[in-house]
């Protein structure tokens, strides 16, 4: 089992054509679906036949019911928090073929509950998959560190996905660090990684990460990834793929990688198996595998 621990929310994705003309009216296709990162990695760990269980926390509202409805149905098992009076989080995602840019309220999952995470993981057996969105807000920061403290008593690994450059600008390269220190593996893209590594090759930036965990992953999308530990250096190069929207690849990347690397892969087959899901990603619109 992976027990993924992060947020689950509603994208409303944009989908524009060209620039977005500032001030005035442009073009775009939009639809409603669900995403968020640890649930997002969740339903492609399911769609891959991986048993996953997703913790995260919405509020008692339709968007919440809708969302749990939707990862019940594509094979998730949901220990997710429903809090009554808060509402279910929600992002904007303006998206193009070459980049996306997210508009966030994090909503109900600033207030997933430590106690809630603890008692989700309290026999937990398998791996902890922890998106770093409840370590960098103040409100949901308690959960995080209660998932990487109960892993810990259970004797389970864990890996960290980075989540996002600004806020781990705000929270300080520093402070995250000592938060996942020896974690068994630390995702990031190009953008994390300078945050949390400083300038420098992506093989550079993952060698100096995994002085801090036991092994570090540093993605560069079309450009391949690389991975630093104990055994040494590995970096793989891929197949560049047509780019219909980039929103959610990371989080296929990461679903594929675990899937293959908790079942004994190497880590340049898990970086292959991680690249492959991504590129499957990123040829079709959302966050998300097609439904079952």
């Amino acid at each position: 089992m992976i027990y993924v621990a992060g947020d689950l929310v509603t994208d409303v994705l944009v989908e524009h054509d060209g620039d977005i003309r500032i001030g005035s009216d442009t073009d775009a296709a939009i639809r409603v679906a669900g995403g968020g990162q640890g649930a997002n990695t969740a339903a492609w760990l399911a769609s891959t036949g991986h048993e996953v269980t997703l913790i995260a926390a919405v509020g008692d509202d339709q968007a919440g019911r809708d969302r749990v409805a939707e990862l019940t149905a594509a094979g998730v098992h949901c220990a997710v928090q429903v809090l009554p009076g808060a509402t279910t989080g929600s992002v904007v995602v303006l998206t193009g073929p070459g980049e996306r840019t997210m508009i966030t309220d994090r909503g109900a999952s600033l207030r997933l509950g430590p106690d809630h995470v603890t008692a989700a993981l309290a026999a937990a057996t398998g791996h902890l998959h922890l998106s770093a969105y409840p370590l960098l807000h103040a409100g949901s920061r308690p959960a995080g560190l209660a998932a990487l403290a109960a892993a810990a008593r259970r004797g389970i690994s864990v890996s960290v996905d980075a989540a996002s450059a600004a806020p781990l600008r705000t929270v300080g390269a520093g402070i995250f660090l000592d938060w996942v220190r020896d974690t068994d593996l630390l995702l990031c893209n190009a953008d994390e990684a300078d945050v949390l590594a400083g300038p420098g090759s992506p093989a550079e930036q993952a060698v100096r990460l995994a002085e801090h965990v036991r092994n570090a992953v540093v993605k560069r999308g079309s450009a391949g990834a690389v991975w630093a530990g104990p055994d040494g250096v590995w970096p793989v190069a891929v197949e560049p793929v047509p780019v219909t929207d980039p929103t959610g690849a990371g989080d296929a990347f990461a679903a594929g990688l675990l899937r293959a690397w908790c079942s004994g892969a190497t880590p340049e087959a898990a970086l292959r198996a991680g690249a492959a899901l991504g590129a499957l990603a990123v040829s079709r619109v959302g966050a998300r595998p097609a439904p079952p």
